[in-house]
């Protein structure tokens, strides 16, 4: 795989990482609260489903990692990850916030193509 589109899946690996902590560790804290625009008390009512939300974003993180240590056979394995993520960031777009669209699907998005191109 070229080396920009195996660096593109890295980065959304480490982004998938970052949302992760936020998510598990940072959620109540104040920089979670910033990133996700929420109130001190939904953040405390809302903590265990956010942990749970972290921990699938570690399982795509995960998947791609998995697929670049694979090397050229970890193809496939990287585009159904990315593709979950393109999914999830459609999804998420659609019923949360627009801002996942660009932060989440945008990024899986253009990670399919690079790797389709390469």
């Amino acid at each position: 795989m070229p080396l920009v589109a195996h660096a593109v899946v890295a980065l959304i690996a480490l982004l998938h990482l970052w949302f992760l902590v936020l998510e598990m560790f940072l959620w109540t804290r104040p920089s979670g609260r910033r990133a996700f625009d929420l109130s001190q008390e939904f953040a405390e009512q809302s903590r265990v489903l956010a942990a749970n939300q972290g921990l699938y974003n570690g399982f795509l993180a995960a998947g791609l990692l998995w697929g670049l240590w694979l090397g050229a056979e970890g193809r496939a394995v990287i585009l159904f990850f990315l593709g979950c993520i393109l999914v999830a960031g459609l999804f998420g777009g659609l019923t949360a916030t627009r801002k996942v669209l660009w932060v989440q699907a945008l990024p899986a998005l253009l990670g399919i193509a690079l790797v389709l191109l390469a």
